[in-house]
């Protein structure tokens, strides 16, 4: 009741089997598995290799630091020029739709 119900597994095949596999099944090993005639390459256990840790000296923390901050004033100066220009844009788009509103309008008057 409290074990929640796991959906099956619908493969492309159409068979359906489901994801728990009965557990209760399960015999007990008895006596020892025979050895085996061929002659496999032994396996070598492996070290795990220890990667230095990245140590900063002060003068390349200051290096970072700076570099980083360097980083901030050119891609804010970039972004504020863009919008600038976007604005300045704006603008004159704005003055010549004003100038060609009068320039026909003083058409109509005449």
């Amino acid at each position: 009741m409290i074990r929640p119900k796991i959906p099956v597994n619908p493969l492309p095949t159409g068979l359906l089997i489901p994801l728990d596999q009965p557990t209760n099944a399960v015999e007990p090993h008895t006596g020892t598995a025979p050895a085996c005639n061929c002659h496999h390459a032994s396996i070598q256990s492996t070290s795990r290799v220890q990667l230095p840790a990245v140590r900063l000296t002060p003068a390349g923390l200051v290096t970072a630091v700076a570099g980083g901050a360097g980083l901030v004033l050119v891609v804010g100066a970039v972004l504020v020029s863009m919008l600038l220009a976007v604005a300045i844009t704006g603008a004159s788009v704005a003055v010549c739709a004003v100038v060609l509103r009068s320039l026909l309008n003083g058409q109509h008057h005449r």
